[in-house]
């Protein structure tokens, strides 16, 4: 088949949704099928199935976007309908400006039309200051089903929290629940810890730095933990908050380590470390903490009711209050101070990892694209 990929976002695979849609474009060509890649990507001009558009000029906020490291892109009819017009089917990743002009096209040529949901309201209106109104988060998964959802035959839906939280909004709509799953290369095997580290407890935190992954809680609980002496925090990822976050870091009297790492270098990393910390408020899967938890390390995670991760506890011991450091430094001295429960809890993580399998979860992706196009024709 020739599958369309929209991606109004894709860059660098250094977040979720840049991940699950590169794991999703490669699965589909090693299956067979020729995929088209629509996106804003200008160093991807000349690779072959790619089709790339412009980037929004958006004035004053341009070096906002830049500074967030995204490219958001323009809908260009004549590059949609040229990647759109003989497909056998379309799929999308996100509900913004491209999608948009994506769906018209695609009904346009009568094409099957499903639809990923990688983006909470929350992700959005927190760039305008407005991520705990609720009228404002309402409104804008309104607007994410007017203007996309509601065109498309089926939503793809990470997790039934999300799934769950948009219906009770928008209403019942036709959708499957598909983890974007963990790739193979996640699992546990013995590394030592890096020299520098040796004797310290090394808590590990995943994810973008931004406002809503609430790093700064992780940062005032290792201030309280007894072992604060001993607390070496390893912020793996990139993103707008690095300088603030480092800022915040200055009270530790063990430097934390700020950066991003290849995949095979995050595999190393989760292996030799103590702990995984997960305090994001604004989460829809979190696959960084399912690739933690592929490899045995044991979680702690926040509790927050706007996060699909909370889910992934095993144990009242492997959550915390929501914004609260005290209660995670509480958990993190628990963890630490009982290595025979961490080991027992390690174990337990990988026999729960198996349902995350990326193969199995891209199977039924295929299936979803597939299926659908089948029933539309």
């Amino acid at each position: 088949m020739i599958i369309t990929v929209v991606c109004d976002v894709l860059g660098k695979e250094n977040n979720g949704t840049a991940i699950a849609a590169m794991n999703l474009i490669r699965s589909l060509k090693a299956k067979g099928h020729e995929v088209r890649v629509i996106c804003p990507d200008q160093d991807k001009k000349d690779l072959p199935g790619y089709y790339v558009v412009k980037t929004l000029n958006l004035g004053p906020l341009n070096n906002y976007v830049k500074k967030n490291g995204i490219a958001l892109a323009r809908g260009e009819k004549q590059v949609l309908e040229e990647a759109i017009r003989d497909a056998d089917a379309v799929h999308l990743m996100l509900p913004f400006f491209l999608s948009k002009a994506a769906v018209k096209i695609a009904k346009k040529f009568k094409k099957p039309l499903t639809a990923g949901f990688h983006c909470q309201a929350e992700n959005f209106t927190n760039h305008v200051f407005l991520m705990n109104s609720k009228l404002a988060n309402k409104l804008t998964y309104k607007y994410f089903y007017r203007t996309v959802y509601r065109h498309v035959d089926c939503i793809h839906y990470p997790t039934q929290f999300i799934r769950d939280t948009f219906e009770k909004i928008v209403g019942k709509t036709n959708g499957v629940v598909i983890s974007n799953g963990v790739n193979g290369e996640f699992r546990k095997k013995k590394v030592p810890k890096p020299e520098a580290f040796r004797d310290r407890f090394v808590l590990l935190s995943i994810g973008r730095f931004s406002k809503e992954k609430s790093q700064r809680i992780l940062i005032q609980a290792a201030n309280l933990s007894k072992h604060r002496e001993k607390l070496q925090l390893i912020f793996a990822g990139a993103g707008p908050q690095r300088e603030k976050l480092e800022k915040v870091a200055g009270i530790l009297p063990v430097k934390p380590l700020f950066r991003f790492f290849s995949r095979r270098e995050l595999v190393d990393c989760i292996n030799y470390s103590d702990l995984y910390i997960h305090p994001a408020e604004i989460e829809i899967e979190a696959i960084a903490c399912l690739e933690a938890i592929s490899c045995g390390l044991v979680p702690v995670i926040s509790d927050s009711p706007r996060s699909a991760t909370r889910h992934f506890a095993l144990a009242p011991e492997n959550l915390f209050r929501l914004n609260d450091p005290e209660s995670l430094a509480e958990r993190i001295d628990y963890w630490l101070d009982n290595p025979e429960a961490r080991e027992e809890a390690s174990e337990a993580y990988l026999c729960y990892k198996n349902k995350f399998d990326q193969g199995g979860c891209m199977d039924a992706m295929e299936e979803m694209i597939l299926r659908n196009a089948e029933a539309v024709r």
